[in-house]
């Protein structure tokens, strides 16, 4: 059990270093973008299916209450916690359609709509970021493996360089944790 819980950790530190490598620049492209819509009046619409999902829910957080720092709230939104809406749709439409409705209602101009699937094959995933773009909003995709359908349709995809989920998910939050201490940091002095 030493040697899995050892090799575990070693992937884990692996796919990191590969980002470290190679996806700096990246990363740095996604915060500019989130930092310019917000700049602008914007919101950052996240989205995605189980442990993404999760994902959405908690950089969303992130971005409203606070990451380092007291400061005024950011504009976000994850579009997996009203299951009133998720629901309904999911029973009304088919679940594909849970996120490109509710980016049909809530997706306005300076939105960046950020799509996060660790296959990138995601179908509501997709839908929802071929949505943000027909409503004219910035779109960026998070995605693992070969990056998926979803990585072709955004206007930037950062795909982790991983083919396990897990290390993906692991990924991702690493990611989205470094992206919401850059855009603090760029947009918010610290208040008393």
């Amino acid at each position: 059990m030493r040697d899995r819980i050892q090799e575990i950790l070693l992937e884990s530190i692996q796919v990191k270093e590969e980002i470290l490598r190679s996806g700096v620049g990246s990363i740095k492209a996604i915060a500019d973008m989130i930092i310019e819509s917000l700049k602008k009046g914007g919101k950052v619409i996240l989205f995605g299916n189980g442990g993404s999902a999760a994902d959405a829910q908690h950089i969303a957080a992130e971005f409203i209450g606070r990451f380092k720092r007291d400061r005024t709230a950011l504009a976000a939104v994850s579009l997996t916690v009203n299951t009133s809406v998720m629901t309904s749709l999911a029973n009304d439409y088919g679940y594909e359609v849970v996120f490109a409705k509710q980016i049909e209602a809530l997706g306005q101009k300076n939105d960046i709509a950020v799509g996060i699937s660790t296959s990138g094959k995601a179908k509501n995933v997709a839908l929802g970021i071929k949505q943000a773009k027909k409503n004219g909003l910035k779109t960026i995709a998070l995605t693992g493996g070969d990056g998926g359908e979803l990585s072709k349709l955004a206007d930037f995809s950062y795909i982790v360089p991983s083919n396990i989920t897990a290390r993906v998910q692991e990924a991702h939050i690493t990611i989205g944790h470094i992206i919401c201490e850059l855009v603090e940091q760029m947009l918010c002095q610290e208040q008393k």
